[in-house]
């Protein structure tokens, strides 16, 4: 009786094993739930330079490597053998989102710029900032100030009664005294 017994508790585990969802019907591996039930935290990646429709508006053709250097920072790829060219990367893989890459290629001859390839998908500062930032408001600004009715509606302020007196028969607050700041000799400086 009592190996019986013993056993009944993984047989409960056992049959509970049918009602785990098949491998087949679980979300792939890009999917944003484990088990349909979880969603892992994925870590957000980004990597590369960060480049704006401004930043790259204020380079010019003929300009110097360290003008260029300068306005759009230092490459992330530079090879031995093509010094003449420059590449900026930038990636960015965020959880619920797309992932989004893009590649500016600066060319030199000699020391000036020839020419830079700039993608058609390049985002301005404002952009860029909105498609990273992960705080979405409510849509709901907060009122900073109130309009000239307001205010005159509000009620007058109250005066204390005993304060009010009290100042105007005594004249100016009496000065403060503070202890001296050496005890040895008793002067304050």
């Amino acid at each position: 009786m009592r190996p019986l017994l013993a056993s009944f508790p993984l047989l409960a585990l056992l049959g509970g094993c049918s009602y785990l969802p098949t491998w087949a019907s679980l979300p792939s591996v890009t999917g944003e739930k484990v088990l349909g039930l979880v969603t892992p935290y994925r870590v957000e990646v980004v990597q590369g330079n960060v480049l704006t429709k401004e930043m790259v508006a204020r380079v010019k053709p003929g300009m110097s490597k360290a003008q260029v250097r300068d306005l759009l920072g230092s490459p992330l790829l530079t090879d031995v053998f093509h010094e003449s060219r420059w590449d900026y990367p930038f990636t960015i893989r965020r959880q619920g989102t797309p992932a989004q890459q893009r590649l500016v290629v600066a060319e030199f001859d000699g020391d000036k710029l020839k020419t830079l390839t700039v993608p058609d998908d390049l985002p301005t500062e404002n952009d860029f900032v909105a498609a990273i930032n992960t705080f979405k408001p409510d849509g709901k600004q907060p009122k900073l100030e109130l309009s000239e009715a307001e205010r005159t509606a509000l009620p007058p302020p109250k005066r204390s009664a005993e304060a009010a007196p009290t100042a105007a028969a005594e004249g100016p607050a009496p000065g403060r005294t503070y202890p001296p700041l050496d005890a040895k000799t008793g002067s304050g400086t």
